[in-house]
């Protein structure tokens, strides 16, 4: 499939930490009437979303990244309106990646029809070994699949630090992410391609350096790969994730973003704790979404 030049994508596909902090639950199950009042939340981001649209953000270039728990309906209108949608391949909050929906990923992938599949995955080239084959194992199986069916493939590795990577820095993680996740990152990238697994698109964390932006690119398109790269935005500050699209937006082969958390969460746990309106809410998430996005097209124009 042919990926789009820019992809500007509110992603909102979280299951654990969302039902956490916005729902109150305590594990992954929720009752009928936690799931209901999920499902509302996750919609009044889509409206959000729509909003942002409405105001200029171009629908070209704008996706969704949303799971089917709790934003099924969101997909399913989105869709019928031609937006980009995307969904998560694994299960929420697990250390290792497993298939969301077990046995079930096939069936439930042709169900949701979405434009990408997303998976997250916990892949540090210095970690476990053979955990890192296993997951290698079913990255490839899922690449595999998407093909057969022509749906995007886009795959979000972080890095997490090992204790001796940190401990390499006194405990810092600022410095970490400055000075060694960037090094990492390229070499986590090579290891799956030599895995055989071919993303169209990866979703990083972002780095503070052009040099350490462009060999992510390169590694991204070595050997003649046409793989594009957006950056996430791992619930930082906007004042932080902005600094990463500044970076990412001149580098040529870094095709957007994909932030969540910074663009929603404070917006929600107002309007949950009653401290304004849910048309407030899905209006503070629309201009916090057209921010991003406006900043991205300046910066891109500059």
């Amino acid at each position: 499939m042919q990926n789009p030049t820019d992809m500007l994508i509110l992603a909102f596909d979280h299951r654990g930490s969302f039902k956490k902090k916005l729902i109150g639950a305590a594990g992954e199950n929720l009752t009928p009437e936690q799931l209901q009042k999920a499902k509302e939340l996750k919609s009044m981001i889509y409206s959000g979303f729509e909003k942002a649209i409405s105001m200029g953000v171009p629908k070209t270039k704008a996706g969704m990244l949303l799971d089917e728990e709790m934003g099924e309906a969101a997909l399913k209108d989105a869709q019928s309106k031609g937006y980009m949608t995307i969904c998560p391949a694994e299960k929420s909050g697990q250390d290792e990646f497993d298939f969301e929906y077990g046995a079930q990923w096939k069936e439930h992938i042709r169900k949701i029809n979405p434009t990408f599949l997303k998976v997250l995955v916990r892949y540090n080239p210095e970690a476990d070994a053979e955990a890192n084959k296993r997951q290698a194992a079913k990255l490839k199986e899922l690449g595999a699949f998407l093909k057969s069916i022509d749906k995007g493939f886009l795959i979000e590795p972080l890095v997490p630090a090992t204790k001796a990577q940190l401990d390499e820095v006194g405990g810092n993680q600022a410095t970490f992410d400055l000075e060694i996740r960037p090094k990492l990152m390229v070499r986590m990238m090579q290891q799956l391609q030599n895995y055989g697994i071919t993303p169209d698109i990866w979703k990083l964390e972002g780095v503070d350096r052009p040099e350490d932006a462009q060999a992510l690119v390169n590694q991204a398109r070595a050997g003649g790969r046409k793989a594009g790269i957006v950056t996430l935005g791992r619930g930082e500050s906007k004042e932080k994730v902005a600094e990463w699209l500044k970076v990412g937006a001149h580098i040529n082969g870094i095709v957007g973003f994909a932030i969540g958390r910074t663009i929603f969460m404070d917006a929600l746990q107002a309007y949950v704790k009653g401290a304004t309106t849910k048309e407030q809410a899905i209006e503070q998430i629309a201009k916090n979404y057209k921010e991003f996005v406006d900043l991205w097209q300046r910066e891109r124009k500059s």
